[in-house]
């Protein structure tokens, strides 16, 4: 295995590309720096988000029970205390239940793209029915939901997911602002999975609006689109904190997996993210294929850190294949109607960037002193600061 990892490793360093000697980020990752020891700052950024939210120690358990308690005391009087969101995966699925153990009263949200996988689908209505936890589900209409997609494979820009990823955000918002709930949970470990770094995975409002303006045909009539407008106002005026639990506790999601198979009969969709057909795609054939990405690294470095895997290990793991179900590009040239023709087009067209349409990128990055006092009251997600608020240095 190490002369495979020695192998690989003198290839890309013909290439001028250097790597983490932590985890297995490389140079090619977006705005990336080394200290004197080789350490990526995404390996710093990932030792100090531990730090301050003393994941796994009794600093961490302190803290959250303290969010605990605020859950409780702002939800008393209501028939829910806070919002999970769920998609059938582990994190979220076993987040339900962890919740359930704390004495809450959550309710689901699910927001349906209409690209959801049969397992995941029954993974949500196994554990929720067993749990007896109600859900709520915003299903955008398929035609819009579709445009969207095939307005951003048209622009030749990788973040094809992006409408799936605000959508789900302003749903649960949406929720929580339905049932005069407070607290919005998420099933997101860093630990686990680190923080995608903003390379060519952006997303807001703007962006979408921009990008299906030009290349849609659809009137997005059912489609929960974020604003800035809206995304402010949730969080100053609705007061909606939005809680990453596993930041604080000691999480495993194979040991997660476990659980849910023996507790619920819950089902593994084959790797991470694949429990919905568009993200696989994205996953597993347009990042790799159009933009020499794979999102892999971001689980794999973070199993690096954790211990879980050698440096050898993953670096092999991440230069196999990704698991690409059969027929899955199929099914994605016939339900957006795109032929053979125009895919090949597409895809070997040269790859354009969320910054080339217009974006609320700037105003985030001005306003910055702003959200890093609504990140540290979790009105916004952490990793949203992080993200967003800086530049983006090239690489």
């Amino acid at each position: 295995m190490k002369d495979i990892f020695m192998l690989q490793q003198a290839d890309i360093f013909q290439a001028g590309i250097t790597i983490c000697s932590r985890c297995i980020y490389d140079s090619r990752v977006a705005s990336i720096v080394f200290d004197e020891d080789g350490v990526c700052n995404y390996c710093h950024q990932i030792d100090k988000l531990k730090e301050d939210y003393g994941t796994g120690t009794e600093k961490g358990r302190l803290l959250f029970e303290s969010i605990l308690k605020d859950i409780k005391e702002a939800g008393r009087n209501n028939k829910y205390d806070c919002v999970i969101g769920v998609s059938g995966g582990t994190d979220s699925s076993y987040l339900v239940w962890l919740a359930k153990e704390w004495g809450l009263r959550p309710l689901a949200v699910h927001y349906d793209n209409t690209w959801n996988s049969a397992i995941a689908t029954m993974n949500i209505q196994r554990v929720l029915s067993k749990l007896d936890v109600d859900l709520y589900t915003h299903v955008v209409n398929n035609k819009e939901a579709d445009d969207i997609f095939k307005s951003f494979f048209k622009a030749g820009v990788a973040e094809i997911e992006a409408s799936t990823d605000l959508g789900f955000a302003y749903v649960l918002r949406k929720a929580a602002a339905k049932y005069s709930i407070k607290h919005i949970l998420e099933g997101h470990s860093f630990i686990e999975e680190g923080l995608t770094p903003l390379g060519k995975n952006y997303f807001d409002g703007r962006y979408i609006q921009a990008i299906h303006q030009q290349f849609g045909t659809q009137p997005l009539e059912t489609y929960p689109l974020m604003t800035f407008r809206r995304f402010v106002t949730s969080a100053v005026f609705d007061r909606v904190k939005f809680i990453r639990p596993l930041w604080y506790i000691d999480y495993s999601k194979q040991k997660a997996q476990d659980f849910l198979r023996s507790n619920f009969g819950w089902k593994y969709y084959g790797g991470h993210h694949l429990e919905n057909r568009m993200t696989a795609f994205l996953h597993g054939i347009y990042a790799p294929q159009k933009f020499k990405m794979d999102f892999r690294n971001n689980t794999l470095a973070a199993c690096v850190r954790n211990g879980v895997m050698t440096r050898e290990q993953a670096w092999a793991d991440y230069n196999k294949p990704p698991v690409i179900e059969d027929e899955l590009l199929d099914y994605f040239k016939k339900r957006l109607d795109i032929s053979d023709d125009l895919y090949e087009q597409i895809m070997s067209a040269p790859p354009r960037s969320w910054d080339e349409y217009p974006t609320y990128k700037k105003r985030f990055e001005r306003l910055r002193l702003f959200f890093s006092v609504l990140a540290k009251l979790n009105l916004v997600p952490m990793s949203f600061y992080l993200k967003y608020c800086f530049p983006v240095k090239e690489t």
